[in-house]
């Protein structure tokens, strides 16, 4: 009886282990979302190579990977140390580096002057 019990609370307590951490309705329509976190870039070592999406990754293009938004969203990017911001079109997943919210093209990096850091505070909104 109590083993039975035992297997029931452990099934239990996995399915909570399960769960998402990020919003289901984020995933699907990207309205509304905000966040803020660290942001990254990516640039000369991936150019031409095919995103997530199925482009070519372009590091001139205002462009950028997020785990879960929808391709072709369109988010606004401000960096929180000096208050420039850029809009740009999410067409990748990533960043897979732990603690990073987005990777943004190298385009996208050097107008929120964050090349030389590599990486940066940010706040995230989607426009779509």
């Amino acid at each position: 009886m109590l083993r039975p019990l035992a297997l029931a609370g452990c099934l239990a307590l996995l399915a909570g282990c399960s769960t998402p951490s990020y919003d289901r309705d984020t995933e699907v329509s990207g309205r509304g979302y905000r966040a803020e976190g660290t942001a990254s870039y990516y640039g000369r070592a991936h150019h031409g190579k095919k995103t997530a999406s199925g482009e070519r990754f372009n590091q001139h293009a205002l462009t950028a990977a997020h785990r879960t938004l929808p391709f072709g969203t369109r988010v606004k990017v401000t960096n929180l140390n000096n208050g420039r911001s850029v809009v740009v079109r999410i067409n990748d997943r990533g960043p897979f580096h732990r603690g990073r919210i987005i990777d943004v093209s190298r385009a996208a990096a050097e107008q929120l002057n964050m090349l030389r850091s590599g990486t940066a505070p940010v706040r995230l909104e989607s426009l779509d």
